[in-house]
């Protein structure tokens, strides 16, 4: 049996647990792979800039915004929405 550390939500907390599982019911954690992936592509990109003498960024850069649309609609087609009026009902 192998020791695991799990996480239970009791009420509005989070308790950590420990319980005994089976080999056969446990599998690595894939969490970290990309990560590495990114480094070991990161390092040869900065080895082949360093032999080019070139300078590369090799932050990762977010998505930006999405392209722009116009949106065409005939007058007919358009409904303005305003809202009602306000009536004093006094019985």
């Amino acid at each position: 049996a192998l020791g695991v550390e799990m996480t239970k939500i009791v009420g509005n907390r989070q308790l950590r647990k420990r319980i005994h599982v089976n080999i056969a019911h446990v599998r690595k954690s894939r969490c970290n792979e990309s990560f590495l992936k990114r480094v070991k592509e990161n390092d040869q990109k900065k080895r082949d800039a360093k032999i080019q003498g070139k300078e590369i960024k090799c932050k990762r850069e977010p998505e930006g915004p999405k392209p722009m649309k116009i949106v065409k609609a005939d007058e007919d087609e358009v409904e303005v929405l305003a809202p009602l009026p306000f009536v004093e009902n006094y019985f």
